[in-house]
């Protein structure tokens, strides 16, 4: 009988919720424009981690360590990566792949081509929940940095090594090593 991937996690997910919900009212899933393969912009889905009025400038950024935007909840989400488990829903959806290059919003594509017109490299294949760089890197590693190791995942894919990337993955997750946008939250 086939179960419901989110079965597993539902009390999680719960709990997050209403964690989310009943620390200051606001949504509880957040959305945001993203880009995957070919630049195809979706919304990737998450757990709101940061105050409801986060970016009321309008202008996007990057997390940093100790945001203030960031909230206690979100804290401990992000510590986590609770805040990242609605993207299955993406991966369901088809905008996403379990194993890619991190999605990133258009606005910050476009800052990054600035400097590193080649940034764009890295949209040849679906962008994924986890990835080399997510695994390899860290929360605040530089862009060309975050390329190089795209640019190595991209040409040297295999089945293996997206499954080596997902046990990273667990790795990371449990040993809580590569979260250094959150760090003193």
């Amino acid at each position: 009988m086939f179960a419901c991937p989110y079965s597993a996690f539902s009390p999680v997910l719960l709990l997050t919720a209403a964690c989310i919900k009943l620390y200051d009212g606001g949504p509880v899933i957040y959305r945001q424009q993203r880009c995957t393969q070919h630049g195809r912009k979706f919304n990737i889905l998450k757990f709101r981690s940061m105050r409801v009025d986060a970016e009321k400038d309008g202008v996007a950024r990057l997390a940093e360590e100790n945001d203030p935007r960031i909230t206690p909840v979100g804290c401990f989400i992000r510590k986590y990566r609770i805040d990242e488990l609605p993207q299955f829903f993406n991966i369901l959806m088809g905008d996403m792949s379990f194993v890619g290059p991190r999605p990133e919003r258009p606005e910050i594509i476009e800052r990054y081509k600035e400097n590193i017109p080649e940034f764009d490299c890295r949209l040849s294949v679906k962008c994924g929940l986890t990835g080399y760089a997510q695994v390899i890197g860290r929360y605040n590693t530089t862009p060309e940095d975050k390329l190089k190791l795209d640019l190595m995942y991209i040409q040297s894919y295999s089945l293996l090594q997206d499954f080596k990337i997902l046990l990273m993955t667990i790795k990371v997750v449990l040993s809580n090593e590569r979260s250094a946008g959150v760090k003193k939250c």
